[in-house]
């Protein structure tokens, strides 16, 4: 099915079978640093493993589990008044038999997150300022939710910690921007929690800590938007050494809406 938040809806068809027959087969995206100074290419695993047998028993487990109707996944959504917590809340209301939202984490827009709790009903949220607590629990209340119908609210970065890693989770969607959803991360792999990351700068500040605990803990991390998605759905299926090159397109940036003619004058002060 195609929406207006299609690469969402795309790679989440990827992650839980029951969305999508072409989850057959898990797709690897080996971590390799830029720098040679990491020396990152001697890894010998990655957050989502591909045509290994493990993977491959995994994943045929998965799919038919999808067939037979599959069970419902519980998210754990870090940044849910953001692009990405918005638009998993979309597939989330589309498909409520396939997905039941557990705990949300939100920054200041005490707005919307009373929009969603009211909608969600998630037995989590968190908030980054203590003071705004009075202020979304006013706001539920006069949306008509009674007291007794709260969730839990945490706040600041134990908060993000805690909705990460709750326990009636299985998967965690981290649309945290920057750094700020590494320590969440870890602690969600730690839970052995599945990952689906849409958060870049987890592998890029964090990669060498991030991709080793992902293999001690049995965990799954599957890109979940942007462009490390595109890549993940290229190589779907694919055999090893069976793919010579991905060209990947400027899909977004500060250019976007710049008519083609004017990209030849671009300069780094435009950038």
């Amino acid at each position: 099915y195609t929406t207006q938040a299609a690469t969402m809806k795309a790679t989440f068809s990827l992650i839980f079978p029951t969305l999508s027959s072409c989850f057959l087969s898990q797709i690897n995206v080996p971590f390799r640093a830029i720098s040679s100074h990491l020396k990152m290419s001697s890894l010998e695993f990655s957050g989502a493993p591909v045509n290994t047998k493990k993977s491959i028993k995994k994943t045929s487990e998965l799919s038919i589990e999808g067939l037979n109707g599959g069970s419902k996944k519980k998210l754990s959504l870090l940044g849910s008044t953001g692009s990405i917590g918005t638009q998993t809340l979309d597939i989330c209301a589309e498909k409520p038999d396939l997905f039941e939202v557990t705990a949300l984490a939100a920054g200041n827009n005490i707005e919307l997150l009373a929009e969603q709790i009211f909608k969600f009903k998630p037995k989590m949220v968190s908030i980054s300022d203590d003071t705004k607590v009075a202020e979304l629990k006013q706001k539920l209340s006069e949306m008509g939710l009674k007291d007794k119908h709260f969730p839990e609210i945490a706040v600041g970065k134990d908060g993000i910690v805690a909705v990460a890693s709750h326990s009636d989770c299985d998967t965690v969607v981290t649309g945290i921007v920057g750094c700020a959803g590494l320590l969440p991360t870890v602690e969600a792999i730690k839970h052995k929690k599945t990952i689906a990351l849409a958060n870049k700068e987890t592998l890029i500040a964090g990669g060498p800590v991030v991709l080793p605990l992902c293999q001690k803990y049995g965990v799954d991390l599957i890109p979940a938007d942007s462009e490390h998605s595109a890549i993940f759905q290229c190589l779907q299926g694919f055999p090893p050494n069976a793919l010579r090159r991905i060209i990947l397109t400027a899909s977004g940036g500060a250019f976007r809406d710049w008519p083609i003619e004017d990209l030849k004058k671009v300069t780094l002060a435009d950038a």
